[in-house]
């Protein structure tokens, strides 16, 4: 085995590609999941099949700090990613819904705590005084991912109704994803974990006021992703009637703010901007432009691309603002905190198609958007205030 220790400086770049491998794994069949889904369950049934999903993950968030003490950092990164082996190929070889149904369950959950293993790596390689630029760099290396998976991802369907080519896919992603941690980071120092709770860490959580501010509004931008990723296809598919190549045009070019303004943007809070008034800017641009979405009557590609890019734009803008605040105020010894940072996602698939389940029973699928871009521009409470880190 490899003794090493990595520089920090390439610590850094090293997990952002293993950043970069990991986002693609996930996203490669995220916007087909409930797709696929959809061949075993009716819609109504797929977002119940995501909350359970939620459900599974937010357990997962609260046993990991124990299980990463106990374990260490790189070895629960090699378990749950070998875990994540086994359940893609549950989803590419079972026929049982049943099955299916747990597999993409689990998945769900083992997939968001490799991703909070992640952080722990780059948490520790970060420096105090950087924050921003090294958040801004994962993040939007984490975001070429989603940029370039979709088209991956209608590649491999190729029009037709069988999505398993996805997870085939993601699958073999996982390889190198397993070899670069097993190399790089066989020696890596695990920070003393702070040990609390359940009742500590509340009251811990609880007493940071700007982070349970920071953690609403994260609820609210989880919330809007999960909506987005779950109901848009469908909606673009079945309703708006394009195929799955013009589809994956549109989420391309949807996607493309994250990579494009959130380096810029973290280095831009590093300098002393603050983060306070681009993250409310973020959400009141996002939230505006999916309620225009509930007036776009267009079949145009051009026209659904460029008007789903803008709400990106905002989405992103909110997005390393929060990051960014965050890591700022929590330490590398924090894994609990940060799990509760990351619970905020999978709530949010309470919450996505908890909207989705109860807004179609009053109003059409186009309709939708306006709620949810409503939904969005709460967000802006919290936002407004939060006291800045500069």
């Amino acid at each position: 085995m490899n003794q090493r220790v990595l520089p920090k400086a390439h610590a850094v770049y090293t997990i952002a590609i293993i950043g970069f491998i990991y986002t693609l794994h996930l996203v490669i069949p995220m916007y087909s999941n409930s797709s696929f889904l959809e061949l075993f369950a009716d819609e109504r049934t797929v977002g119940y099949i995501y909350m359970v999903g939620a459900a599974m993950t937010i357990l997962g968030f609260l046993l990991a700090p124990p299980l990463i003490r106990r374990l260490g950092n790189y070895k629960m990164a090699i378990w749950l990613i070998a875990a994540q082996a086994a359940l893609f190929y549950g989803l590419i070889v079972a026929q049982s819904p049943l099955v299916i149904a747990a597999c993409f369950v689990l998945q769900t959950a083992v997939v968001a705590l490799i991703g909070l293993t992640l952080d722990i790596f780059l948490e520790v390689y970060t420096d105090g005084h950087s924050v921003g630029t090294v958040r801004g760099l994962y993040t939007a290396t984490l975001n070429a991912s989603w940029v370039m998976a979709p088209l991956i991802g209608t590649m491999l369907i190729n029009g037709t109704n069988d999505y398993r080519n996805t997870y085939i896919a993601a699958l073999a992603m996982l390889l190198p994803l397993l070899y670069l941690i097993y190399r790089n980071f066989p020696r890596f120092r695990d920070p003393s974990y702070t040990h609390l709770s359940p009742v500590q860490l509340v009251r811990h959580v609880a007493h940071n006021k700007d982070w349970i501010k920071l953690f609403s509004a994260n609820i609210l931008l989880q919330t809007f992703y999960a909506w987005m990723t779950v109901y848009t296809p469908i909606y673009l598919h079945q309703t708006i009637g394009f195929s799955w190549e013009e589809i994956g045009v549109v989420l391309i070019v949807m996607l493309l703010p994250f990579p494009l303004i959130q380096y810029p943007l973290g280095k831009l809070s590093d300098a002393g901007f603050g983060e306070k008034r681009t993250m409310a800017a973020g959400f009141a641009l996002m939230g505006l432009s999916t309620i225009g979405l509930a007036f776009l009557g267009a079949q145009s590609v051009i026209v659904w691309a460029a008007a789903l890019a803008v709400t990106r734009i905002g989405a992103a803008a909110a997005e390393i603002m929060m990051e960014t605040y965050f890591f700022k105020t929590v330490s590398p010894r924090d894994s609990a905190a940060l799990g509760v940072f990351r619970i905020t996602r999978p709530v949010s698939y309470f919450t996505g198609p908890l909207i989705g389940i109860v807004g179609l029973l009053f109003v059409s699928s186009q309709w939708m958007f306006a709620i949810i871009g409503a939904v969005s521009l709460l967000a802006l409470i919290p936002a407004a205030a939060i006291r800045d880190t500069r």
